[in-house]
This record gives structure tokens, C-alpha cells and sequence, in this order.
């Protein structure tokens, strides 16, 4: 069976003598850092029922709770990898002309 590496990957394979291992500190707050990072926070917000009830029908529809999917909607904002559909399908409509 082959295993078959992409760019990122066969770049630390091809270099892996080189790699430095970590001090026990330097792994502690790393540690810390990944902690920090997966912490969550509940947050109270007001949103029209209407909203929420569209909210709870995606949510069903993906089967996820409507929770996660609102956490889900803010990190891909925040990321910046939020895709508005209709904003992507009118852009090649008007590349198809």
C-alpha cells in the first residue's frame, strides 16, 4: 500500500533529522496554547424568533444541534472561510457570459 504525502507533509518527512525536540517547558506551554484555544465560552445573544427558528430547521437538516451550528456560522466568519452560496453562484453566472 502507498501512502501518498501532500507538499506540507513531504516537506517534514524530506526534513525530519533537522527537527529540534521540545524542552519539557516549551511542551508545557504549548500545552497551555491548545488548552486556551479549545476553551469555550457561553454567551447569551438576542436573535428574532424567526432567525432562530430558520437556525433550528438547518440545524435539523444537517443533524447537528443548533448550537454548534451557530458556533460553527462565527468560526468560519472569524476564519474567513464563510461562503455566502448565492454570492458564488451569481459571481460564475456573470463569469459564464
Amino acid at each position: 500500500m502507498s501512502i501518498t504525502l501532500d507538499p506540507f507533509e513531504q516537506d517534514i518527512e524530506e526534513n525530519a533529522e533537522s527537527f529540534v525536540p521540545v524542552t519539557a517547558s516549551e511542551q508545557a506551554e504549548i500545552e497551555k496554547i491548545i488548552a486556551s484555544a479549545n476553551k469555550t465560552k457561553n454567551i447569551n445573544i438576542r436573535i428574532s424568533e424567526y432567525d432562530l427558528g430558520k437556525v433550528k430547521q438547518k440545524s435539523a437538516e444537517e443533524g447537528l444541534p443548533y448550537q454548534t451550528l451557530v458556533s460553527s456560522i462565527i468560526h468560519k466568519y472569524i476564519a474567513g472561510t464563510l461562503v455566502d452560496e448565492q454570492s458564488v453562484l451569481k459571481s460564475l453566472q456573470l463569469l459564464r457570459r
